[in-house]
């Protein structure tokens, strides 16, 4: 009878543990994929504010055709890409340089600094930027506390027995950082 408990034990802890390192990676895994949709979500509300926000400066600024161009390519770009956050970081990465170009334009145009529409779109743009880099924060944490587990021992037995794949953080500045102001003349 003892010999037998001693086998259950023998067999049922490394069972139990499989089972229970299993489900943690898998809860880690669906933690990430809920995260990347809060940041959809924000990319998506970001995506909808560029073209009200293109068409108000293009008003004042009708010359600088190439930045409105570059920013409506990268912005169909950006919503196209459903692929790997390594790529997807990469072209919001272009998107935010592009809109960072954008509002460097705007610093040429006092009347457009100061005109009501484009003062609530950019501060609707701060806001989205706040909510992306919050959303951001949260799903970077959950690829790390993932990492964590699939590249810590023994956890990592479980992780390459089953083959699951690591995640890769998503990396990008926000497009802007401060609330606009109105400087009076």
């Amino acid at each position: 009878m003892p010999a037998l408990i001693i086998l259950a034990i023998i067999v049922l802890l490394p069972l139990l543990f499989v089972v229970l390192t299993y489900n943690t990676l898998v809860r880690l895994k669906n933690h990430i994929r809920d995260a990347w949709s809060d940041i959809d979500t924000e990319l998506k509300r970001r995506y909808d504010l560029i073209p009200n926000l293109v068409a108000t400066v293009k008003g004042y600024a009708a010359h600088e055709k190439e930045v409105f161009e570059r920013i409506t390519e990268l912005r169909a770009r950006c919503q196209a890409n459903t692929g790997p956050v390594r790529d997807q970081s990469g072209d919001e990465k272009q998107l935010v340089a592009a809109l960072q170009q954008l509002l460097a334009v705007v610093e040429n145009y006092p009347a457009l600094k100061a005109d009501q529409h484009f003062l609530a779109l950019q501060q609707e743009l701060v806001n989205t930027e706040d909510r992306i880099q919050a959303a951001r924060r949260f799903y970077n944490g959950n690829v790390r506390d993932y990492k964590n587990a699939c590249e810590t021992f023994p956890s990592m037995i479980v992780a390459n027995l089953f083959g699951f794949e690591s995640h890769d953080y998503f990396d990008v500045e926000p497009a802007v950082r401060q609330t606009p102001s109105v400087e009076s003349c």
